[in-house]
């Protein structure tokens, strides 16, 4: 799975987007998380993390093997100010993936793990940033698979089994989890307890990021000032119209079945989303609030008029970016 590219080696993996067809927020639970009762679908819009090794590299058989990360945003050169540090998940997910194949063979009588060559990670990121897609997730699922394919092919050994990765990847993320399988899924828990739900039947949307921002903490805690005393804002924990609208592949189905309790709250907090919103439910079958937004997500009858929507979006909302594609995708991937 190596590439050999002017003597560097380069280690190439994606992952994919999401959307939440249906989001139910329940109680807080002890750990202060909430209780999600969710619905995936990953789209075709990926993330590519790249691991590159320099000839000559210096190696380690201990601390971070990662030199330095990159990112390159495909819609322009603007990205948040310290994205390309250790916190990045990207570089997180290299970090636990080395680790633990390093205690396995510490663990492991008579293996004794070889050094590892300094490595550079590169990122190029198609999904919005802090957009409730889970780009950051799809980029650490990326990163995992990737170094899995690094560390068999400079210890010289297969390493077998995709090591622990349900472990690795929930402890990068709640979302990381489905970033790896891809597809549909009912999600549970903090939404990392996942149930594949076959279905492949097609749909296309258009997914726009209204030009704000929107903490995922603040949006949950707005959801919570809403419900008190408020007994029509009871979570809605079933799934079902969405879940029986992916077996039939029916638009018009998922567009009557699509549901997400954080859309009130977004609204509120960001006027900017629901006029959006509104513009979705015009154009589209429905627009819906994509995770914690602030992207919204417009569901389309087709390709071809969701092409037809991204340009009217383009019109309307000129300072807005925007693109369509389809659902669902396979998971994570080396390319």
């Amino acid at each position: 799975m190596a590439e050999q590219m002017a003597q560097r080696t380069v280690f190439t993996a994606s992952a994919p987007a999401k959307v939440n067809l249906h989001l139910g927020v329940g109680e807080r639970m002890w750990d202060g998380y909430h209780e999600l009762t969710t619905v995936f679908q990953a789209v075709d819009r990926r993330e590519v993390v790249r691991l590159v090794v320099e000839p000559g590299a210096e190696r380690t058989r201990l601390g971070s093997v990662v030199e330095g990360i990159s990112t390159r945003w495909l819609f322009d050169d603007t990205l948040p100010e310290n994205i390309d540090t250790p916190k990045n998940l990207a570089w997180r997910a290299v970090d636990v993936a080395v680790s633990a194949w390093r205690m396995n063979c510490d663990a492991t009588a008579g293996i004794i793990h070889p050094a590892l060559p300094k490595l550079r990670i590169e990122v190029d990121k198609s999904v919005f940033i802090a957009g409730g897609m889970a780009g950051g997730s799809a980029d650490a699922a990326a990163a995992l698979l990737a170094a899995h394919h690094y560390i068999e092919h400079f210890w010289g050994e297969p390493v077998g089994a995709w090591h622990n990765t349900e472990g690795l990847a929930r402890g990068l993320g709640a979302d990381v989890p489905f970033a790896v399988h891809g597809g549909n899924a009912v999600g549970r828990g903090r939404g990392d307890h996942l149930r594949a739900l076959p279905s492949e039947l097609p749909f296309w949307w258009v997914f726009v990021n209204p030009a704000t921002t929107l903490s995922t903490a603040e949006c949950f805690a707005k959801l919570d000032q809403l419900r008190e005393g408020n007994p029509e804002l009871a979570p809605q924990l079933d799934p079902s119209r969405v879940t029986d609208a992916l077996i039939t592949g029916n638009p018009h189905e998922l567009a009557a079945g699509l549901h997400n309790d954080l859309e009130m709250p977004a609204r509120l907090l960001r006027p900017a989303i629901g006029e959006v919103l509104d513009f979705g439910n015009a154009y589209a079958l429905r627009a819906i609030v994509s995770g914690s937004g602030p992207t919204v997500a417009m569901l389309c009858e087709g390709e071809e008029h969701a092409l037809a929507v991204r340009s009217r979006v383009r019109e309307v909302f000129p300072g807005y970016q925007a693109f369509a594609c389809g659902g669902p995708a396979h998971g994570v991937r080396m390319a």
